[in-house]
């Protein structure tokens, strides 16, 4: 008999998968522009909200521009609703005002699925 999953397990995977780390052949790197690698990676959604706050801004407008932080963050981790809230950031955010934006937007993702991946199944 297979036991049927409850709505918070289901969650609390959910969140677990999503805040994991991937290997570094998945991870996200850092260009500045089309071959300038920065050397800069990160490996979860946490790691990227670390990096965002010390890598370049050239390198932030770079990828914002063609959106790879949602691609990444949806087609890697798996968030959708994560990278549909990037993809809304108003096109014409820059310089500092685009950094802060994206730090406060996955930084409040990260703590609601943190929540959801520290819930209690009973």
């Amino acid at each position: 008999m297979v036991k049927k999953r409850t709505q918070s397990e289901v969650y609390q995977e959910f969140a677990l998968r999503i805040l994991r780390t991937v290997p570094m052949s998945e991870s996200f790197l850092f260009f500045t522009d089309v071959g300038q690698y920065t050397g800069e990676t990160a490996s979860s959604l946490e790691s990227l909200l670390e990096k965002l706050k010390k890598t370049s801004i050239k390198a932030i407008e770079f990828h914002f521009s063609r959106e790879d932080f949602a691609k990444w963050i949806k087609g890697t981790l798996g968030d959708t609703h994560l990278a549909d809230r990037i993809s809304k950031i108003d096109k014409s955010t820059h310089s500092e005002e685009l950094r802060k934006t994206l730090q406060a937007i996955i930084e409040r993702r990260v703590n609601q699925l943190k929540q959801l991946a520290s819930s209690i199944c009973y």
